[in-house]
């Protein structure tokens, strides 16, 4: 879907945000630190978060927002040019679609669709509403993501071949505590096997990969381990937390480790982890092979063999930097980073809020968005098959074989732009 450019002035943005939990408390506040964006409506089911919202804006000097439980009363505030919803994962799909409906740019915190339906419809809403819905996956405007990104346009890499990633983190307190925390992820590991959350790492290199464009993910066989660390989790805490009673003698749907393998239609393959229930480090483990080299993310090393001073020996990212730094994160360092996750939830944001203000596509598009979102529904499927292969849908419809021209511009990802004088 092509939406076409009317502007180039930062006139200012009226925002919603609906789920203002935890995470969307914390982007909340980083939007109110933006000059040229105006909260003009909040949207929460619990009252006391919808309150704790409200104040944040009046207490940062902005104008009261409309608020409500029922998010689609926020949908008819007048001005209204976009959402942000880091809600529950389960809601995502259905807020943008409303979102969309009513004639506003949709944008969503990450997390897999339940449903290959649910993606379809998002994109043949986006098309038909001509309204984009971006999936904000931070990671791809990672520091070390995006000199990737750029070492990969000048060459270091030469043909890409395989690409690893995964979100691998300790989550046992989060989850098990999560309805006394009113958090939406235990529901999910007590009833859903799959790769609920691989967006973080799939996000990026669907970008090094050009899917979507020029190239596309054709499969996919996913794999479970058996469930025993959050259940060992939950024993070993009992005496701690006394509403871990009502999980005694659960079952827990997901499994500990899943493993996903993807084909690519150009022959490159994928393989993603999701890994949250065992005692870990946090870890991406991002790897990128191609024929001139190597990058590991746990190694924080590079390895090319024209470049590197010895043969079979890891070099620091860090050395690189200099020469193959992103222009974007060259302007961010010198701007002054800010922002969670290491600044990158600051770019993404920056990113769709930019898109509103110039009237263009954001820069992960419906496409990749849905295409993204699906690999948990799939990766269900095919778990629930014992790891059977399970087709990728083109959600294109074959356009990525020949796409509408690419926005340039700062938060480009599919070509190294050089950034505005502001971010």
């Amino acid at each position: 879907m092509a939406v076409k450019s009317t502007k180039n002035v930062k006139k200012p943005v009226n925002l919603a945000v609906i789920g203002v939990s935890g995470r969307g408390a914390m982007m909340l506040r980083l939007l109110l630190t933006m000059e040229d964006v105006n909260i003009v409506g909040v949207s929460d089911c619990y009252e006391d978060r919808l309150k704790e919202a409200v104040d944040t804006v009046v207490k940062a000097g902005r104008k009261k927002p409309a608020a409500s439980t029922n998010y689609r009363d926020i949908l008819n505030v007048k001005g209204l040019d976009g959402i942000f919803t880091p809600s529950s994962w389960t809601s995502h799909v259905q807020i943008c679609l409303d979102a969309m409906n009513a004639g506003v740019y949709a944008s969503t915190e990450v997390g897999g669709a339940t449903s290959i339906q649910q993606c379809w419809e998002l994109v043949r809403t986006s098309e038909k509403t001509g309204k984009p819905c971006m999936l904000m996956e931070n990671c791809c405007y990672g520091r070390e993501e995006m000199a990737v990104l750029n070492m990969i346009s000048k060459g270091l890499f030469g043909e890409l071949v395989h690409a690893e990633g995964g979100y691998r983190h300790d989550l046992r307190d989060e989850i098990c505590l999560g309805h006394e925390q009113r958090h939406y992820r235990l529901d999910n590991y007590l009833h859903r096997n799959g790769d609920v959350y691989p967006t973080h790492d799939v996000g990026p290199i669907c970008k090094y990969l050009n899917i979507n464009r020029g190239n596309r993910m054709i499969s996919l066989c996913s794999m479970a381990s058996k469930s025993c660390g959050l259940e060992a989790w939950v024993e070993d805490n009992m005496d701690k937390h006394a509403c871990l009673s009502e999980l005694k003698g659960k079952d827990f749907a997901m499994g500990d480790v899943v493993v996903t393998n993807i084909k690519c239609a150009h022959g490159e393959t994928i393989t993603l982890f999701h890994d949250t229930s065992l005692p870990r480090p946090y870890s991406r483990c991002n790897v990128l092979q191609g024929t001139k080299g190597i990058w590991s993310e746990d190694k924080r090393g590079v390895y090319f063999p024209a470049l590197c001073k010895k043969p079979h020996v890891w070099e620091p990212l860090e050395e690189y930097y200099k020469k193959y730094e992103h222009p974007l994160w060259k302007k961010f360092l010198s701007d002054g980073v800010k922002g969670g996750h290491g600044g990158m939830d600051f770019l993404v944001l920056r990113g769709f809020i930019e898109a509103i203000q110039k009237q263009t596509q954001t820069p992960i598009d419906v496409y990749d968005t849905a295409a993204w979102m699906a690999i948990t529904a799939l990766s269900e499927e095919s778990v629930a098959m014992g790891g059977h292969p399970v087709a990728i849908p083109d959600f294109t419809d074959g356009k990525w074989i020949n796409r509408e021209p690419i926005v340039e511009g700062t938060y480009c990802l599919e070509k190294v732009c050089k950034p505005g004088r502001s971010l």
